[in-house]
């Protein structure tokens, strides 16, 4: 596949998970929950899980941002519904993991589904933060870990 059809495509999915976004809005039976920052772009993301019997049973998020982070939020809370704790928590470590340029198996990638695309983000510095942000409040909110922040660092 050409580069520019490359390009195309990575926008498409993009864009595609940024509007309308996926499971944006309130979740009113949250177990657990995480507010979060990025004073870079602006963008803010609220992160409410409901876990039951181990698994995210349901997830939701509201905040504003910029396309990558809406886009990021969207494909992370399809990509663990339905998921283990432990799936997820690994699924952020492995998201997290990309940002920092750390490889990981083609198995590994897998399991982030179409979140996956956004490894061509971790190119661009000041875009790193937009797209983990989401990732970021699903590993604290698992953990309960329960401060907010303002300067996510």
């Amino acid at each position: 596949m050409g580069l520019s059809k490359l390009k195309g495509l990575y926008r498409e999915v993009i864009l595609d998970y940024a509007n309308p976004p996926h499971n944006k809005g309130k979740l009113t039976n949250s177990t657990n929950a995480m507010t979060l920052h990025n004073p870079t772009c602006g963008d803010t993301i609220n992160l409410r899980i409901e876990v039951a019997n181990g698994k995210v049973k349901d997830i939701a998020y509201t905040g504003d941002g910029c396309t990558i982070s809406q886009a990021s939020a969207s494909m992370m809370t399809d990509a663990v519904k339905g998921k283990t704790t432990e799936e997820a928590l690994e699924m952020a470590k492995i998201f997290s993991d990309m940002a920092i340029n750390k490889q990981h198996s083609e198995e590994d990638l897998e399991k982030l589904g179409d979140a996956r695309i956004l490894t061509s983000i971790m190119e661009f510095p000041a875009r790193i933060k937009c797209a983990t942000l989401s990732w970021w409040a699903l590993q604290r909110a698992l953990l309960k870990d329960d401060k907010e922040e303002s300067n996510n660092e």
